[in-house]
């Protein structure tokens, strides 16, 4: 009988399909140390997990991150569920993670995970009921720990932003067993004081010890209290359930004062530009009503009676001007128009033709004599010369040949 060879990618592919149908495999729960722990650039995290005796690699793919809420580190105890797999082209099998919890903290997750859908179900995430963080406020009511990093930071910032913020500290447990009963009863005795808003929270920690902020009294209380409240539990990546029933939720104590306090340099800055924009308005304005009073002085006074007076007058010596200017023309015209007429008449007046040799003569009645048949012989007669008058008497009339 002759012996069966298979190739490599064969043998892995036999290898995969037995992982592949085999139901234990496909949904595994498995518990090991965290090492090797690699969060690449993909937002793929590379890890190894182990125990005592053995190792297996695993892998988390970006999609499923989505559920993690916890940074893993090396030595950290968690549990991994997923199915293992063979990567054929390595040959290599290895656990691929669904969902990571850390250990003893998987029954304290599925609680958190059941009171927010409820919670959410019951409408209390919805932001409808979200009240707006005031702007400038005086008064800063915070409810945590006396001691430790979150007071500490709260008091420097606020102090720092505005000094002149008033801050009232109720005093809470925030950790054990009744922590969650302190925090609810801080945030009544901090609306009984009518402060403007409230913070709420703690510093860092696991699940275990930021507990009393999931707890549903908590949220309650958060979701009935009249004054806006800003939600700082822990660092950035830990979220509980009183972040999503808050006003506003800030991702560590330090974040929640600059949330809540309004910087007063900032503010200063902001009035003094206010101030100058103001002036600049206010002399703009001026500037204009001043234009628009000279504007209408002006129209005023040429509407007055005196303006009016004063240009008829000038109205009336422009036309007395032009009149005389006129006649003057019109004189000069006549003027020349008789001097040319004056010496027209010169070539037609007796006296000139008596000044040339001429003589005229008439009758006693005064007529002119200019016809012989219409004169008698004894008849006087008058002829008028240059220098005087000759009186005469007809002898004899006779007429001439022409």
């Amino acid at each position: 009988m002759m012996e069966r060879i298979y190739s490599v990618t064969q043998i892995n592919t036999y290898v995969k399909n037995m992982f592949t149908y085999d139901p234990v495999l496909q949904a595994v729960s498995v518990k090991g140390e965290v090492s090797n722990c690699t969060y690449h650039r993909s937002n793929h995290i590379y890890f190894t997990l182990k125990d005592g005796k053995s190792t297996i690699s695993c892998v988390m793919f970006a999609g499923n991150r989505r559920g993690l809420n916890f940074e893993m580190k090396e030595g950290m105890q968690v549990v991994v569920k997923g199915n293992i797999d063979v990567f054929e082209r390595d040959g290599k099998y290895q656990l691929y993670a669904r969902t990571i919890t850390r250990e003893g903290i998987g029954e304290l997750y599925e609680q958190f995970e059941a009171l927010k859908k409820d919670l959410e179900e019951r409408g209390m995430f919805d932001p409808c009921y979200k009240q707006p963080i005031p702007k400038y406020i005086k008064t800063l009511g915070v409810v945590t720990a006396p001691t430790g990093a979150a007071i500490r930071d709260i008091i420097n910032i606020t102090t720092r932003r505005n000094p002149y913020v008033q801050i009232i500290l109720y005093p809470a447990l925030v950790q054990g067993e009744n922590a969650s009963k302190s925090i609810v009863k801080g945030i009544r005795e901090l609306e009984k004081l009518h402060v403007d808003v409230m913070i709420v929270g703690r510093g860092g920690g696991s699940l275990e010890d930021l507990w009393a902020f999931n707890e549903e009294i908590v949220a309650q209380a958060i979701f009935d209290c009249s004054v806006p409240i800003i939600s700082a539990v822990g660092h950035e990546t830990d979220t509980t359930i009183a972040d999503y029933v808050a006003d506003l939720r800030a991702p560590t104590p330090s974040a929640g004062a600059e949330l809540a306090v309004y910087e007063v340099d900032r503010l200063y800055d902001q009035l003094s530009d206010y101030e100058k924009k103001m002036q600049m308005l206010c002399l703009r304005k001026c500037n204009e009503v001043k234009m628009r009073a000279e504007h209408l002085q002006k129209r005023v006074g040429y509407l007055s009676p005196m303006h009016q007076l004063r240009t008829k007058r000038n109205t009336v010596a422009q036309l007395e001007e032009k009149l005389i200017g006129s006649m003057q023309r019109n004189l000069m015209e006549k003027r020349h128009l008789l001097q040319v007429q004056i010496e027209r008449l010169k070539g037609l007046s007796p006296l000139d033709k008596l000044n040339q040799g001429f003589s005229f003569t008439e009758n006693e009645q005064g007529k002119p004599v200019v016809d012989v048949h219409r004169v008698q012989v004894g008849q006087r007669m008058k002829t008028y010369v240059k220098n005087g008058v000759i009186t005469s008497v007809i002898e004899k009339a006779e007429e001439v040949g022409r």
